[in-house]
């Protein structure tokens, strides 16, 4: 067992869950998951309405979603961890910390792995860009820089 792999398995709990939070960050701003999520988000937006009814089609998206980003993220991080990623610790460590509300694109994106309707919100939303509802939203907001006064 090399260094890495001893500092690794030595973490508390929260050292791991940060390393972990880390490389996820990593691989989630990187092009190809960006391409992979995209692309799929093409291939299905189009399915999902607006409302609380909940076609038997989501289902089967839903799944195939789980198993296209869980797989990516997971064989990802076993390369940046040298296959020292343990995924029920880290379910375990994402669970006892799920009530303190974690707040972030991050866990956002780990929700949408979890909770069904916050993976729907996430394509209903992606559908409301593609077909331009957003578009309305920039008309009325402007940025202008700060310019030092004499």
């Amino acid at each position: 067992m090399d260094f890495e792999e001893n500092l690794i398995k030595r973490q508390n709990s929260t050292e791991y869950f940060d390393t972990v939070i880390g490389h996820i960050e990593d691989i989630v701003i990187g092009e190809e998951f960006q391409t992979l999520v995209n692309q799929f988000m093409d291939c299905y937006y189009l399915v999902f309405e607006p409302g609380e009814e909940n076609k038997i089609a989501y289902t089967e998206i839903y799944q195939k979603y789980q198993f296209l980003v869980e797989t990516f993220i997971v064989e990802s991080l076993n390369d940046r961890m040298r296959n020292m990623f343990d995924m029920e610790r880290f379910a375990r460590e994402l669970e006892n910390r799920r009530s303190a509300q974690l707040d972030g694109e991050i866990f956002e994106l780990l929700y949408t792995l979890t909770d069904f309707l916050t993976f729907k919100e996430m394509l209903l939303d992606y559908k409301s860009f593609k077909e331009g509802a957003y578009d309305e939203l920039s008309k009325d907001f402007s940025v202008t820089g700060l310019q030092k006064q004499p």
